[in-house]
């Protein structure tokens, strides 16, 4: 009868866990950054043995790519309003709040350390940007489903999310609604154009 209530029990201890481990890789990244701390000292950050890190993602670099994965599909998912426009504008204000808040750009800086961190670290990352590109293709596919014209994910990636990098990584402006609005304007002009 117990382990019944375990098994329907929704979270429980693993889910604890996850996220206690997700929050120590976000605060390392924040403090350190990418490269300055090993499974142990998230581990010990969590306050979980490192074995149960090691169990549950292997290394370090998948671990970093599940933190980053679930960041994105959790805290700023890809919107279905039944509008390409609407859509555009809730990622676009989604992302611009989620590089400004309080963890934005420690996710934001493991994405891009994933990149140099050898051929996992490689791996990780191109794990995370085909998930994120997947969810906007499915956007943009529902779009074209009810007879919009929807632009390319690579134009959403030019015109969207690189723009609101680059502020956040080198503060070149403010990052608000008004700026994500304009963004998808923008966005949005470019397949009007002949």
């Amino acid at each position: 009868m117990v382990e019944q209530q375990r098994a329907r029990r929704p979270g429980g201890r693993s889910a604890r866990v996850r996220a206690a481990v997700h929050q120590a890789v976000t605060d390392l990244v924040a403090e350190r950054g990418y490269g300055s701390f090993t499974v142990g000292d998230v581990a010990a950050r969590a306050g979980v043995a490192d074995t149960s890190v090691y169990r549950r993602w292997g290394t370090l670099e998948t671990l970093l790519m599940d933190v980053a994965i679930t960041r994105l599909t959790t805290a700023s998912p890809v919107p279905d309003t039944g509008s390409l426009e609407q859509d555009l504008r809730v990622y676009a204000a989604g992302v611009v709040r989620d590089v400004a808040g309080p963890d934005g750009m420690a996710a934001l800086r493991l994405v891009i350390a994933l990149a140099t961190a050898g051929e996992d670290g490689v791996k990780a990352r191109d794990a995370f940007l085909a998930e994120r590109g997947r969810q906007l293709q499915g956007m943009l596919d529902r779009a074209r489903e009810r007879g919009e014209q929807p632009p390319e994910v690579l134009d959403i990636l030019d015109h969207l999310l690189a723009p609101v990098y680059v502020r956040g990584l080198f503060g070149v402006g403010p990052l608000t609604p008004a700026y994500a609005d304009t963004l998808v304007d923008r966005l949005l002009a470019l397949r009007r154009e002949p």
